[in-house]
């Protein structure tokens, strides 16, 4: 039996929880938001047509923010199709998914559904194929008070209050050839300056998101932060990452230590982003925005894509169902942002509904849990306070993909009077005995110990079994003298909270 032994020492401080990076996405892609939040004629819908079904799930995942509307939509996206009469809006091709978009849900709608979920905008803005003017347009109409054209044809759609979006994302994804409109990073990099120069003399206290690379595989990665950050440094706040994960050609170990590559991806943006902030003189710091990160079964997506002559409305798109080792996966990414909290101050899971998504549902029918929703939830309900650094003494193993990884790996968080830890094993055959010193921490006892694992590391929640994945007590949890013992099954990601 492999053996782990952590301590936590209460000092041993990274930065405080940001509760930010529980954030989410939501894009108009396949049935993310048509038959996914959005169905009149469900049996949960509200009058504005939102499944309520949906929005309790999304309220008990914790998301905090969603970023929307896109991804790849909103590099075609014209913003005013979305608001006003429903009835009037235009029906317009997405050549990002080669879909019908509709329009029925826009800005306003999907504003009044972030207050039923208490989660905060993350607005896009489509820099590729418009620009400069129309991101100003939006920022009035969403964002001033009354008084302009703009923010009284807001108020006249219904919507008295001013939507007071702070985070804005400038574009997605602008180095990628699969994007509408795709640039150089030189020409981002000026066309972005430009755009948050323009938006911060109409508001000073936003937030704005230059886009980084699409994945550390990308040809241009590393050079393009350093480019696009040397034209727009001083006008952003935060430099975005993307990254995807999958089990590739039944190489398990190295899927489980998937972590080990975001660490990677965050320590060379944060590196970048600082060197070009050092050349500059400059005492600003520009922080990560993690906003899309998931396991995603790109290369199935790739191989099986196909052009189809037939534009459809919210076609079944990416809805891929996943296992239990991808949730030990999920879990362990998003442990790896709360570690990195000092940099890392906001990311979205991608997505939320549907489409690569921890929630899943049937037209007039059901909603249900994926089984990476547990590992999310969990953290989300627990975390708080600070964000403490365990010392790890682990065994290691040898990955394909990434080198020598440890097979246990661990956070923390502490709040005045309750701690949490979140592990994983990745030995995909053996339990690890893991014990943690506690001692400074104070704790008197275990309030909680749950494991998500299964004997079929490929078992999954479906329509036919929603909850064939579910987390189950730990009851090997032990705390005597201020040490903790815990047996973790393999492939197994585990939460304890502390009091």
């Amino acid at each position: 039996m492999p053996r782990a032994h952590l301590t936590l020492d209460r000092q041993a401080v990274v930065a405080p929880v940001r509760r930010r990076t529980f954030g989410s996405f939501v894009e108009h892609l396949g049935r993310s938001v048509y038959t996914g939040l959005y169905e009149p004629g469900h049996p949960t819908a509200n009058e504005d047509g939102f499944r309520m079904d949906v929005v309790d799930l999304v309220r008990e995942l914790g998301a905090t923010t969603v970023r929307y509307p896109g991804g790849n939509f909103v590099s075609g996206f014209r913003w005013e199709d979305s608001v006003g009469p429903r009835e009037r809006r235009p029906v317009r091709r997405d050549l990002a998914w080669r879909s019908l978009e509709s329009n029925q849900v826009g800005l306003d709608e999907f504003a009044r559904w972030l207050k039923l979920t208490d989660s905060e905008l993350m607005l896009a803005v489509n820099v590729a194929t418009r620009g400069i003017l129309p991101a100003l347009d939006l920022l009035e109409y969403a964002n001033h008070p009354s008084g302009t054209t703009l923010s009284d044809q807001r108020v006249a759609n219904g919507t008295p209050q001013p939507h007071d979006v702070r985070m804005w994302c400038l574009g997605n994804e602008m180095d990628g050839p699969w994007q509408t409109g795709f640039m150089t990073a030189d020409d981002y990099g000026k066309l972005a300056a430009r755009t948050a120069a323009a938006m911060k003399r109409a508001d000073k206290d936003l937030e704005l998101v230059v886009c980084g690379s699409s994945g550390s595989a990308m040809p241009t990665f590393g050079d393009w932060e350093r480019t696009v950050l040397e034209h727009s440094y001083e006008h952003v706040d935060y430099v975005s990452c993307h990254a995807y994960y999958q089990e590739l050609d039944g190489d398990l170990g190295s899927f489980l230590a998937s972590a080990t590559d975001m660490d990677y991806f965050i320590d060379t943006v944060v590196a970048t982003a600082d060197h070009v902030g050092h050349k500059k003189r400059s005492r600003k710091r520009i922080d990560v925005s993690f906003d899309e990160w998931n396991v995603w079964y790109l290369k199935e997506h790739q191989e099986s894509e196909k052009v189809h002559e037939e534009w459809r409305h919210a076609p079944r798109l990416l809805e891929d169902t996943y296992t239990v080792a991808d949730a030990v996966v999920v879990g362990n990414l998003l442990m790896t942002l709360l570690r990195r909290s000092d940099r890392v101050t906001s990311a979205s899971l991608a997505q939320l509904v549907n489409v690569i998504a921890p929630i899943m549902t049937e037209p007039g029918g059901p909603a249900w849990r994926q089984t990476t929703f547990h590992p999310f939830s969990i953290t989300s309900r627990l975390a708080s306070g600070e964000v403490i650094r365990p010392v790890i003494d682990s065994p290691v193993y040898e990955t394909a993909r990434y080198g020598e990884a440890c097979l246990v790996d661990a956070v923390a968080t502490v709040d005045e009077d309750r701690a949490a830890v979140f592990l994983v094993n990745r030995d995909v055959r053996e339990t690890a005995q893991v014990t943690i010193d506690v001692r400074s921490l104070g704790s008197a006892r275990v309030t909680e110990a749950l494991t998500l694992a299964d004997e079929d590391v490929y078992a999954k929640n479906t329509l036919a079994e929603q909850d064939r994945v579910t987390p189950a007590a730990n009851k090997s949890a032990a705390l005597v003298d201020g040490l903790l013992t815990i047996d973790l099954p393999p492939t197994s990601w585990t939460a304890l909270a502390l009091r």
